[in-house]
């Protein structure tokens, strides 16, 4: 048994007024939402990392099945509950340290953002602990982990937006968000580009869904909305007994992307090519261009970024082929029920700066 997951995107309108889309003052909004949420994840993601000790306490789990007790790390949801009473006033706990007073630097944030934001700096905070605990173990000097950021896509827990799955208002295509104006929060109302794509995806009862994502680029904002569905299926342990098993085998290439090879029986049943249609050659001349630049802008500025549209257009060419890739292969490996699929073993190919090769 495994679980499934994907994301249907839902675009927000922000054309302009006279076609119907989000006017600028509503634009306006949403950054200044997505602003104060990354100030207040830089607030408990400072507090967290001011208590090491906390995040990695142990405690003792009783397993409900079994009744063994064994030792775990305290769970994301208690350590929600101890770090809102260190940092929120409550009736009974009034007066939190002065200086980790929450409720004092963001007055009448809502329980509900507050939260997500909690939830998102436990993560990072514990990520990357556990990656400087690795690093000291290593005893390497290089390749230190770096501080975790505040930046993240807001998430949307019930209560800061009318649009969990079943709350879209289908007619009129507009959700209602709970943003930031800059003075308070308020409910406002975001036109849709909706599709019947969208609502297609929604609607499929096997997919559960899970809190939505509010990503906002320099030119479009759009709401995400990730989708879990449970499968079942035989363990790759037993499936590797059966005498009619079928195997998909990804070979990565130098002049093509990758190699499926599908064989049963020892025998070749169809094999497909995957090539880069001019990939390789295309980011080769763009790797040069920014060589040349950076050769040209003399030694680089620190905390600073340069060429970012071109490493931007390059990161989307990248991703673009791996998710063409990884479509075909899961065509194939559609076309066989309880197939097993095996790649290339990649441990010992490690990762070089091509820009400075190019150069």
């Amino acid at each position: 048994m495994g679980q499934a997951q994907r994301t249907t995107k839902l675009e927000l309108d922000l054309g302009s007024r006279e076609q119907g889309g989000a006017n600028s003052k509503k634009r306006g909004y949403l950054q200044a939402t997505k602003s104060i949420l990354d100030s207040a994840r830089a607030f408990y993601l400072t507090f967290l990392l001011a208590h090491p000790e906390k995040l990695l306490e142990k405690v003792q789990v009783t397993n409900s099945q079994t009744g063994e007790v064994r030792e775990a790390p305290i769970s994301a949801d208690k350590l929600l509950t101890w770090a809102e009473y260190q940092t929120v006033a409550t009736r009974e706990h009034p007066h939190p340290h002065p200086d980790w007073n929450f409720s004092a630097r963001f007055p009448d944030f809502p329980w509900e953002y507050r939260r997500s934001v909690i939830k998102d700096c436990i993560g990072k905070a514990r990520g990357y602990l556990t990656a400087k605990a690795t690093w000291q173990a290593s005893g390497k000097k290089k390749d230190k982990p770096g501080a975790p950021t505040a930046r993240n896509h807001p998430t949307l827990y019930e209560g800061t937006c009318s649009l969990q799955l079943e709350g879209v208002d289908l007619r009129n295509s507009f959700v209602r968000l709970r943003v930031y104006t800059g003075l308070d929060w308020q409910w406002v109302n975001y036109p849709t580009r909706y599709s019947r794509y969208f609502e297609l995806r929604r609607t499929e009862s096997e997919w559960q869904a899970l809190s939505p994502k509010l990503v906002l680029t320099t030119t479009s904002a759009a709401i995400h909305f990730p989708q879990r569905k449970t499968i079942e299926t035989k363990k790759v342990v037993e499936r590797k007994r059966d005498p009619d098993l079928v195997t998909v085998a990804v070979d990565l290439n130098v002049k093509n992307l990758a190699v499926i090879t599908v064989r049963q029986h020892g025998i070749i049943l169809e094999s497909h090519f995957l090539t880069d249609h001019g990939l390789d050659q295309h980011r080769y001349r763009h790797l040069r261009r920014v060589a040349k630049k950076q050769w040209q802008s003399g030694k680089a500025v620190k905390g600073e970024q340069s060429n970012q549209d071109l490493w931007r257009h390059i990161r989307h060419m990248n991703e673009a082929a791996a998710h063409q890739a990884s479509q075909r292969i899961a065509q194939v490996c559609a076309r066989y029920a309880g197939c097993v699929l095996l790649f290339e073993r990649l441990r010992k190919i490690k990762p070089r700066a091509q820009a400075s090769r190019d150069a």
